[in-house]
C-alpha cells in the first residue's frame, strides 16, 4: 500500500502524524487533538480514522462508527468532533479515561460477508498500531460480534460480549443515564421528580432510543416516537406509543425532546422553532454547532449537555477495563442524576448555559491533569 505522511498542527501539543492513501486528500481542519491517523485497510481497501484528543486522565476510549460518509473528510470531521466529546464524557463523569474515536467508511450499499471481516481486521491493525493510546467499543454500525473479530488483531478492545469475558451491550446503561438525566432537568424545570403526566418525543429506536422509550411508557409517560425505520411502528404500537414521521418529530409539541439518533439534528434552522421544553437524549452532538446553545437558552429550552446525559454506556464499558461490579456501575449510571442537577444548578446561579456550565467542570479535571 502506497502511504502518504501528513503532518497537521493540533496547537499547544504539537504535530500529528496522520498517514493516508496517497490518493486521499486529507482535507484541513480546526482540531486540538492529539493524534490522527487515516489509513486504506490493507484487507477490505476502506478508509479507516482514529481521532485521539486527549489522552491527559487515561488511555483515550472511544467506539467505532461504520458509516457511509459522503467523503472522507466528512468521515475525518465526525471522529474529530466526536473524540472531543468523548474526552469531555470521560472526564465529566470522574472516569481515568481520555477521548477517542474510530470511523471506518463504508460503502453506500453496506458492508457484509468477508469484506466485513476484512475491514474489522485492518481496524484492529490499526488499533494495535496505537499501542495502547486508543481503546475501541461498539458505536453505530457495530455489533459486540465485531468487537470479536477485532480482538483477534488487538487487545485494545471493550465491550466484548459476557461469554467472551466482557461487560457486553451498552445500551441499557446508556439508557439507565438518560433517564436519570431527564429526572434532573423535570427537577430543574418543573420542580418535581418522576416522567408521569408528562409528554416526551423520543426519536431514533435504536439499542438506546428503544430502551429509553420503554423506559418512559413504564414511567407512565405520554410517549411519540420516531424513527427513519418504518418496521419501528411495532415498538410503537407495542409501547403503546404515538408514532410521528422524522420531519414532523422535531418539531412536535412535548415537554421532552429526546434525540437518540445521530448528532447534528438541532442546527440553526429548527433551534428558533422546537416547541418543547426540554432538549435531552442518548445521541452525541445533538447541537449541529455549540452557539446552538445560547439559541436554546434564549428561548428558555432547557438543554441536557449529550456528553453528561449519555455517559451511561462509556461508564459500562469502563468498568470491564477496572474490573468493577454491574452493581457499581449501575450507581454510577444512576448518578449521572446528581451530576447533571449541579451543573444546571451552576448555570443558572452564574447566568451560563448548561453546556458551558458542562464544559467547565470536565475542563476542571483535565487542567489538574496537564499540570500533573
Amino acid at each position: 500500500m502506497t502511504t502518504a505522511v501528513h503532518s497537521l498542527s493540533n496547537g499547544s501539543n504539537g504535530a500529528v502524524a496522520v498517514a493516508s492513501p496517497a490518493a486521499t486528500p486529507v482535507p484541513r481542519v480546526a482540531y486540538e487533538h492529539e493524534q490522527l491517523v487515516v489509513r486504506r485497510g490493507e484487507r477490505s481497501g476502506l478508509d479507516q480514522i482514529v481521532a485521539i484528543h486527549s489522552t491527559a486522565l487515561g488511555p483515550a476510549l472511544g467506539g467505532l462508527r461504520m458509516w457511509h460518509y459522503p467523503s472522507i473528510g466528512d468521515g475525518i470531521r465526525d471522529a474529530l468532533r466526536l473524540a472531543a466529546g468523548m474526552t469531555l464524557k470521560a472526564s465529566a463523569a470522574g472516569l481515568d479515561l481520555g477521548g477517542g474515536k474510530g470511523v471506518i467508511c463504508a460503502p453506500p450499499e453496506g458492508v457484509e460477508g468477508d469484506r466485513r471481516r476484512d475491514a474489522l481486521l485492518d481496524f484492529g491493525d490499526l488499533v494495535e498500531s496505537l499501542e495502547g493510546r486508543y481503546v475501541t467499543a461498539e458505536d453505530v454500525g457495530i455489533s459486540p460480534g465485531d468487537l470479536v473479530t477485532i480482538r483477534e488483531r488487538t487487545a485494545h478492545v471493550t465491550g466484548l460480549p459476557p461469554e467472551r469475558g466482557g461487560s457486553g451491550d451498552p445500551s441499557p446503561f446508556t439508557a439507565i443515564g438518560v433517564e436519570a438525566a431527564l429526572r434532573a432537568c423535570a427537577r430543574a424545570r418543573f420542580g418535581e421528580e418522576g416522567h408521569a403526566g408528562r409528554s416526551a418525543c423520543v426519536i431514533g429506536l435504536g439499542h438506546v432510543g428503544a430502551r429509553l422509550a420503554q423506559r418512559l411508557a413504564d414511567a407512565d409517560c405520554a410517549l411519540a416516537v420516531s424513527d427513519i425505520d418504518p418496521s419501528k411502528r411495532a415498538l410503537a404500537e407495542e409501547l403503546g406509543a404515538e408514532w410521528l414521521e422524522p420531519e414532523e418529530a422535531m418539531l412536535s409539541d412535548h415537554d421532552v425532546l429526546a434525540p437518540c439518533a445521530l448528532g447534528g439534528v438541532i442546527t440553526a434552522e429548527n433551534a428558533a422553532e422546537l416547541r418543547c421544553e426540554i432538549v435531552c437524549g442518548s445521541a452525541n452532538n445533538q447541537l449541529a454547532d455549540d452557539s446552538l446553545a445560547e439559541v436554546l437558552a434564549g428561548r428558555d429550552l432547557l438543554y441536557a449537555p449529550d456528553f453528561i446525559a449519555n455517559a451511561g454506556g462509556l461508564i459500562h464499558v469502563y468498568k470491564e477495563i477496572k474490573g468493577y461490579s454491574e452493581q457499581r456501575a449501575m450507581a454510577l449510571a444512576k448518578g449521572i442524576e446528581r451530576t447533571l442537577g449541579f451543573v444546571l444548578a451552576v448555570a443558572s446561579q452564574r447566568g451560563v448555559t448548561p453546556l458551558t456550565a458542562a464544559r467547565e467542570l470536565a475542563g476542571e479535571r483535565l487542567d489538574v491533569a496537564l499540570r500533573d
